[in-house]
């Protein structure tokens, strides 16, 4: 459940990309008039209406998480703090200017940035956040959590690279794909792998009951 929270911005920026265009013309006259209300301007052609309509109810998407969070007393993660930011600037950006160029960079501007936090806690405050996210379902060596910290960091560098490879050298279409099963299948794959790795650390069932 948890996971579906945190991709609803991104699940929801997909079907708005692929339902707009379907219907490009219904799709620009939405988004004109979205973003005219806006002060924005109403100038939107029917090539820039997907991706522009996409990006503004991705926007309210994630602002509906935090606010969400919020009526109902609980924590607002860090990560989703950060994630909030960076999608009103750069998609903020791509609404007033009318270029997609930020929108794309944007998974790799917050996959950089996961991994600058946990580097940056490592070496300039010696603190291992993975350690910290899952020290209570998991006993491991002080060694192996530096490996795991530094692996996620490594997976998160590696996946705005290749954001950034799949959006300027592909169709924007392929990117839009890309984000949502491209990136989330890799986290998948990269999840389990790890799971696998770190199985040989955890109490042998019948050990536990010994």
């Amino acid at each position: 459940m948890k996971l579906l929270f945190d991709l609803f911005p991104v699940i929801v920026f997909f079907i708005a990309y692929f339902l707009a265009g379907r219907s490009p013309e219904a799709a620009a006259h939405l988004t004109g008039t979205l973003l005219g209300d806006l002060g924005l301007g109403s100038d939107v052609t029917v090539k820039q209406a997907p991706i522009l309509l996409a990006t503004a109810l991705a926007i309210v998407a994630t602002v509906g998480q935090v606010l969400f969070l919020l009526a109902r007393g609980k924590k607002v993660d860090k990560m989703l703090w950060i994630g909030l930011a960076i999608i009103v600037v750069m998609g903020g950006a791509t609404l007033i200017l009318r270029d997609a160029t930020f929108i794309m960079w944007k998974p790799t501007v917050l996959y950089w940035a996961f991994a600058a936090v946990l580097l940056g806690a490592r070496l300039l405050f010696r603190k291992n956040l993975m350690q910290a996210m899952m020290g209570k379902q998991l006993e491991l060596p002080e060694s192996v959590w530096s490996g795991v910290n530094l692996s996620w960091a490594g997976f998160f560098l590696v996946m705005g690279a290749l954001n950034l490879l799949v959006a300027f050298n592909f169709s924007e279409q392929t990117w839009v794909t890309f984000k949502l099963f491209g990136g989330m299948g890799l986290m998948l794959v990269f999840a389990i792998g790890q799971g696998l790795i770190l199985s040989r650390y955890m109490p042998d069932h019948e050990e536990e009951k010994k």
